[in-house]
Order: C-alpha cells, then sequence, then structure tokens
C-alpha cells in the first residue's frame, strides 16, 4: 500500500492489469476467476514501477505477480488473498535488494522487510524490532542485529503460530536477507565487522 502512494494512477495501473491478465492466459486461468481478480486488485500496488520505468516494464512485473499468485496457491491450500500480500512483498524485498536496473545490486532488504513484516505480523515485528535494538546497543554491529532479527522473523511467527502461507513467507524473506548479509557475515567470523561511533557529548 505505501508502495502504490509513490504513483498509483489509471495510466499506470493498466499495464500492470494487462501482465496479470496476460499471465492467466499464459497459466490457463480464467480472468473471471477470484484468484485472477483477487491479482489484479492486489497488483495495482505495482503501478509505480510502469509509471517510473514505462509500460513494459508494468506488464512484467503484473504478469511476475501473477505467476507467483497463481502457483502458490496449490502448496498452500489456496489462500490467494494471503498470496497476493506475500507476492508483492517478496518482489518488493528483491527489487530492493537485487535491482536489475542497479546491475542486481541494492539494499540488504532490512527495512523494506521490516515494513512489510510490520504490516503482516505486527507483534512479532514488535519482538523482532526489540531484540535487534538490544543487540546493535549492547554490540553496535548494526549488522549482526540485523541478521538475527531476521532469523527470528519465521521463528517468532511458529510460535505465534500464524498461518503456513505467513510463516513461509517470512522464512523466504529471513532467508535473503541472511544471504545478502555474505559479506558481513564473513567480517564478523574475522573480527573486522564496523561498529556504530558512540556519540560524544561535547
Amino acid at each position: 500500500m505505501g508502495f502504490s502512494a509513490f504513483g498509483k494512477h489509471a495510466g499506470n495501473i493498466v499495464p500492470i492489469m494487462a501482465g496479470v491478465v496476460l499471465g492467466s492466459f499464459v497459466m490457463h486461468s480464467s480472468v473471471s476467476s477470484g484468484a485472477v481478480q483477487l491479482a489484479m486488485l492486489f497488483g495495482t500496488t505495482l503501478a509505480p514501477i510502469s509509471g517510473y520505468f514505462g509500460w513494459p516494464y508494468g506488464v512484467l512485473a503484473g504478469f511476475l505477480h501473477s505467476a507467483v499468485v497463481l502457483y502458490a496457491g496449490t502448496p498452500v491450500a489456496g489462500l490467494n488473498l494471503y498470496n497476493n500480500g506475500f507476492s508483492g512483498g517478496l518482489l518488493a524485498i528483491v527489487g530492493h535488494s537485487c535491482s536489475i536496473f542497479l546491475k542486481f545490486k541494492g539494499g540488504k532488504g532490512v527495512a523494506t522487510g521490516l515494513g512489510i513484516i510490520l504490516f503482516l505480523a505486527p507483534w512479532e515485528t514488535l519482538i523482532v524490532f526489540c531484540v535487534w535494538a538490544v543487540i546493535v546497543a549492547l554490540t553496535r554491529i548494526v549488522s549482526l542485529g540485523s541478521i538475527v532479527a531476521a532469523i527470528l522473523v519465521p521463528v517468532t511467527m511458529f510460535f505465534f503460530n500464524e498461518p503456513l502461507p505467513l510463516t513461509i513467507f517470512g522464512l523466504l524473506a529471513a532467508l535473503l536477507v541472511v544471504v545478502r548479509h555474505k559479506d558481513n557475515i564473513i567480517r564478523l567470523m574475522h573480527g573486522k565487522e564496523l561498529k556504530v561511533e558512540r556519540i560524544k557529548k561535547k
């Protein structure tokens, strides 16, 4: 929802919906089915992609969105409402971490993932954020706190007995964040990771 605030209007929505429809044809799904209609509805949150990069990228984003939504329903008992949220969230994290427009470079996915998890699982997010804050305060190593927090996301979801699709999403997001921190993990193992400097009072 927050992402869509950066340019969601009719001109940007149409390419996304066209991509979803194209995906439904390729995957032999009826446009009149509830799954495809939900994919079109929730896929409009990707509208800024077509607005910023052009309509061909909007069609591609809609196609990928529908592919994830329509195929993810089988292993998770057809919870298409969840699938749409997971699809948009996962694509947002991947896009932030491995952007094709930056030669597959980008951020670590922590801030983006935190925003998505906050919406999907607020209590788990509160616990994870508190753990992150304590680790950073004690060690002054942001990457260590981020890695531990990411690992705790699916763990807390499991103990809170969240729906299986949500826990799977948390696991995938956590894996992506940890993988993006591979260089930080190597530096941590060798004791060379950078620390946050304390602010000295004058």
